[in-house]
């Protein structure tokens, strides 16, 4: 069993570290890269799982409900939490809420479960992103516009691949091979970027990083036993739903931050802090699925 935990997690940190190491070297601005990512490897990923033959969106929606349980409940749980620690709500929720369902999600549901599991791993995604992008957008600033959302290139490739399953369009294969291919692109350098991010690693806010560190994953995964408990869910579904809910802050919850000039620097520790406890978190997840 640790034999085989080993073989998901070791590719996914491997490279998280490789884009570390040589963010030591050699300073990426990794701007651009991440833009490309969001606006079409990313986007091309979504539509190449959603429009394939073999999704059916009617098999997912308990996933996607609970998806949206676990990440609002963790924002419930997260309320008094950092009341208690007097820490900024805008600062400290938002965090635990969103996680890390792109960059870390994806690669580790493919790893551990195959191509098959990617549907139902985009589906959190979206989910996740979605909820990321319209409540946490009016968590920041009540008075945002959430019409700007239609214009992201990931939920437009979402509604499109949606659209393309409901009604059963076949994708020409000159279409859907290179759609493919540049989806493919998407996964690995979401962790070259995450990688990257870990140079910026900043201890003075330490106390607010591993309180957040802490009770993401255990909020979430929380959330999501008592969402198996009063809902039944198919197997596969549910151990894609826990490791879902074990994820750390996304890297996206700092780049909002900085945008609304919420204490980016406190961000970055909770993010940053998140995803290394996740060295520890994510392979005990793994080992008790599996």
């Amino acid at each position: 069993m640790f034999q085989q935990v080993l073989s998901i997690v070791f590719p996914v940190f491997s490279i998280i570290l490789l884009g570390y190491l040589y963010a030591r070297k050699s300073l990426p601005d990794m701007a651009s890269a991440n833009r490309l990512n969001m606006d079409i490897f990313t986007p091309a990923l979504i539509f190449s799982v959603l429009s394939s033959k073999n999704f059916e969106l009617s098999e997912f929606q308990m996933l996607a409900f609970g998806a949206a349980i676990i990440v609002l409940g963790s924002g419930l749980l997260a309320w008094p939490i950092a009341r208690l620690f007097k820490f900024q709500n805008k600062t400290f929720i938002p965090p635990v809420m969103f996680t890390n369902s792109g960059n870390m999600g994806l690669p580790l549901a493919l790893f551990a479960f195959g191509e098959s599991a990617l549907p139902a791993a985009v589906i959190l995604f979206i989910v996740e992103n979605t909820l990321h992008f319209t409540v946490g957008t009016k968590m920041m600033d009540r008075q945002a516009s959430l019409l700007a959302i239609f214009k992201l290139p990931i939920l437009i490739a979402t509604l499109a691949g949606l659209f393309v399953a409901s009604v059963h369009i076949n994708i020409p294969e000159f279409l859907a091979i290179p759609i493919e291919m540049i989806g493919q692109v998407a996964i690995p350098l979401m962790l070259l970027s995450l990688g990257v991010r870990l140079i910026n690693l900043d201890l003075s806010d330490w106390k607010i990083g591993l309180t957040a560190a802490m009770i993401t994953p255990l909020s979430g995964i929380l959330f999501a036993i008592l969402f198996l408990w009063l809902f039944q869910l198919p197997e596969d579904q549910q151990v894609l739903l826990l490791l879902f809910s074990a994820l750390p802050p996304a890297v996206l919850n700092f780049i909002v931050a900085e945008k609304y000039h919420q204490q980016p620097t406190q961000v970055a520790s909770i993010v940053i802090m998140g995803n290394l406890v996740s060295l520890v978190t994510i392979p005990f997840v793994l080992y008790f699925i599996l």
